[in-house]
């Protein structure tokens, strides 16, 4: 009884200390907003003068990393008992996992960012608007978007799913630190790494969240003629928020999967369609080329800094910013993946979440970012690079125009931007009710449909106040820190690996069990393994 008196006084600290702290960073973003985005900027400006190299490093160290997992013997451990087989198909369980970390940043970006880099060249290495510039674009477009952000998100994935699956430790990250920190995960150290996972979850999603609303809301404005103001802002939010909270009542297998299957189907159908109608050639030309420059240039871009340099606001703006953003998102990306990821083996999980969505965004990236920088090279579309500087929700919208049947391949993209909204959202309610619960893999309704109502307001407030740049800022603080806890992750899940598999271990295969800890009984962990595994209807 005292054990599980604890345990719940532990998800009520970790719960309520999550929930305040968010109320009251966005209530001083609604009531200061001017004092908020002062604060941020200044912490931002000194992690981009100070910081950089830190998290080139990091980034670096967390490819390489997953990198060596896959291709070492460690590839076969199956991530869960040696028993066990995938819950869903490749194609679901790919698609989930895209949508989860991609979603409608994709969309957002895939057009805009070649031609902002277009406009503003990386680094001075080509004259702007010219035809290097136009290949740098791609190039680091590429970067940004292939495998570094993918290898951020697979390491909390593998480890979450290791110690969660074939140890049946709680689907925490703190419980990855038992190796390394002992039974002081169960305590005030472990509580602080599952608060400040929850914060990051909290703001990153909301940055998407609002990226995607502010587009959606530009969308119907190119495309129907709707105003783009605050009010259309907040009643989709509201009607998007209606449909991930119903989304929300039901399970994984039936929310969360039916709608990421959907955005499978219809995102290629626009990829496919712009393919035709585009330039085609251009567009093969662009990825061929831009697959060479990217992996010829991968270890310089890697770890180019302009140490000499001036300025480096263009350093901030972009790779320091994703970089930092990515991480936020790691505790929200990683869980899900690992909560979807029973029964695969690392090298499977390796090849899933990093080889094959690269290679997706670098498709994407090129069918329509080619197809764009060709617009802009043309002049057919007026200065869209310029336009989209200006507005880059409105960007792909903008680009529609200029092909054929444009009203109906707008609405067909607002619809699977919608649906990676919802299902973005849903999933994140999911992360967060089992971060805030102890670990829960099937977090309550009510509290599932809880942090749904707090991330729209979360959200609501931003588009009220404008402080979505602010609070895309304070996404980026909330990284630099977690940035510390993944490098923590890496050599507590390497420690494990080598402990459990390495050539001086003496290996037993994992039927599901693990051993009490002190504060349990080896009943209390009979009942946690039967409660983790999954039903022959849930593996249906």
């Amino acid at each position: 009884m005292e054990k599980v008196q604890n345990k719940r006084a532990t998800n009520h600290t970790v719960f309520a200390v999550s929930i305040a702290v968010s109320a009251l960073v966005v209530l001083w973003g609604a009531v200061d907003p001017n004092g908020f985005g002062t604060v941020t900027t200044q912490l931002f400006n000194y992690v981009v003068a100070d910081m950089s190299w830190f998290f080139l490093l990091t980034a670096n160290i967390f490819l390489v990393f997953v990198i060596y997992l896959g291709l070492s013997g460690y590839g076969r451990i199956k991530l869960g008992a040696d028993r066990d087989e995938p819950e869903f198909g490749r194609m679901s369980w790919f698609a989930m996992m895209f949508q989860a970390g991609m979603g409608p940043a994709i969309i957002f970006w895939g057009l805009a960012e070649p031609l902002s880099h277009y406009v503003d060249v990386p680094f001075g290495l080509a004259p702007p608007s010219s035809d290097e510039a136009a290949g740098v674009a791609i190039k680091y477009s590429f970067f940004h978007w292939a495998l570094h952000p993918w290898a951020i998100y697979a390491v909390a994935g593998l480890a979450v799913a290791y110690f969660t699956h074939r140890k049946n430790e709680r689907g925490l990250l703190s419980a990855i630190f038992r190796p390394l920190l002992g039974d002081r995960v169960d305590g005030p150290l472990g509580k602080a790494i599952d608060v400040l996972a929850v914060l990051a979850v909290v703001f990153g999603i909301a940055v998407a969240l609002g990226q995607a609303g502010l587009q959606m809301t530009a969308g119907l404005g190119e495309t129907f003629g709707f105003p783009t103001g605050i009010v259309v802002q907040l009643i989709v939010l509201a009607l998007t928020t209606a449909a991930f909270m119903g989304s929300a009542t039901t399970r994984i297998e039936h929310g969360i999967k039916w709608l990421s299957n959907i955005s499978m189907l219809i995102a290629p159908v626009l990829l496919i369609f712009y393919f035709i109608v585009g330039p085609s050639i251009t567009q093969i030309n662009a990825f061929t080329e831009g697959l060479g420059d990217y992996l010829g240039n991968i270890l310089p871009m890697s770890f180019r800094l302009d140490a000499f340099s001036p300025d480096n606001g263009w350093m901030g703006s972009w790779t320091v910013f994703y970089w930092s953003w990515w991480i936020a998102w790691a505790p929200y990306v990683g869980l899900f993946m690992a909560r979807i990821s029973r029964g695969r083996t690392i090298r499977e999980f390796v090849a899933a979440t990093v080889l094959v969505p690269s290679l997706v965004s670098m498709i994407w990236i090129a069918v329509f970012g080619g197809a764009a920088l060709q617009l802009a090279r043309s002049g057919l579309a007026g200065d869209i690079a310029q336009t989209v500087q200006q507005s880059p929700a409105a960007g792909m919208f903008v680009f529609i125009q200029q092909y054929p049947m444009a009203g109906l391949m707008s609405v067909i993209t607002l619809i699977v931007l919608w649906v990676f909204f919802v299902a973005g959202a849903d999933a994140g309610t999911v992360v967060l009710g089992e971060l805030s619960t102890g670990g829960e893999p099937n977090p309550r309704t009510w509290v599932r449909l809880l942090w749904g109502v707090l991330l729209a307001g979360v959200a609501a407030v931003l588009l009220v106040s404008g402080g979505l740049e602010g609070l895309q800022k304070a996404s980026v603080l909330t990284g630099t820190p977690f940035a510390i806890i993944l490098v923590g992750i890496c050599a507590a899940f390497y420690k494990t690996l080598r402990d459990e598999h390495g050539p001086n271990s003496a290996r037993v295969p994992v039927s599901g069990a693990r051993a009490a800890t002190p504060e349990e009984s080896p009943q209390d962990v009979e009942v946690a393994v039967v409660s983790t595994e999954p039903t022959r209807s849930e593996s249906r």
